[in-house]
């Protein structure tokens, strides 16, 4: 099983739901999981009911949602891989700082403490200046794996990094060998 984790990038939930989709299309077996912000927050982008029921019409089981529920996921050792996609700036703060307030950075916690992979699939406006320390310290960390990634508007947005969230599969399987798949930046 999988674990699928949504993070407020809103603007990538699209993207990032089409690739849960096609996960579910090559029959993995997914526990969704949302940030609580995620879980509550109606966008320009859609309404957190419309999301929450596409995920989990999706996935067929309850979305995690609370630091609680994602507690036992390290001890069950269910899932073969976490991928947290879209992965905000904020959630990738507290992941390299082993932060555990919110669901999906307690999952991630519990995750890496049975030295199982996580993919991040990237999406921040500041990856490239508060956040680059943060990408190198999980670079060097075992078991965290990134989506390649790109700037996504150099010219507005010059410090954004957004993954390419059609990679993740490729991702994925890259990391069940216990690799980075390359080019890390596209």
């Amino acid at each position: 099983m999988l674990g699928y984790a949504f993070c407020g990038s809103f603007c990538t939930h699209r993207r990032a739901l089409a690739e849960l989709r096609n996960l579910r299309e090559a029959n993995f077996d997914v526990l969704p999981i949302m940030s609580e912000t995620v879980w509550n927050t109606d966008t320009r982008f859609g309404r957190a009911s419309d999301l929450k029921q596409a995920v989990e019409e999706l996935c067929g089981r309850p979305i995690v949602h609370t630091v609680a529920g994602a507690e036992p996921i390290g001890p069950s050792g269910n899932l073969e891989a976490l991928i947290v996609s879209p992965c905000t700036g904020n959630t990738l703060a507290k992941i390299a700082g082993g932060i555990t307030d919110t669901a999906v950075c307690m999952a991630v916690k519990a995750q890496l403490r049975s030295d199982r992979p996580v993919i991040l699939a990237l999406a921040s406006n500041d990856a490239m200046s508060a956040n680059l320390k943060n990408i190198a310290a999980l670079l060097s960390r075992k078991q965290v794996y990134f989506v390649p990634m790109k700037q996504d508007d150099p010219v507005s947005k010059p410090h954004s990094l957004v993954a390419d969230f059609s990679l993740l599969s490729e991702t994925l399987r890259a990391a069940s060998d216990g690799r980075q798949y390359r080019p890390l930046f596209l």
